[in-house]
């Protein structure tokens, strides 16, 4: 399974814009209609995408794509 491949599935469809290409630096302050009520959204459509749990410790500090792709690995993974 390519992870950043259906991580941005789920950012086209919760965003709604099918031009978006994610990269792992890509952040909050590279999309304009990703703010915090949308970040929950998002965070809860990436775990029913991938049918995963994240705890409030694990998703606190992401720091960018990148990370939430391995954190995605890492649970689909265990």
């Amino acid at each position: 399974m390519d992870v950043m491949k259906e991580l941005t599935d789920v950012f086209q469809m919760v965003f709604d814009d099918d031009s978006i290409a994610l990269t792992p630096e890509m952040t909050a302050d590279d999309l304009d209609a990703w703010d915090s009520m949308s970040h929950v959204t998002l965070l809860m459509a990436v775990e029913d995408h991938f049918n995963v749990v994240f705890e409030n410790w694990e998703i606190m500090n992401l720091p960018d794509v990148g990370a939430l792709r391995d954190l995605a690995q890492k649970k689909l993974s265990a």
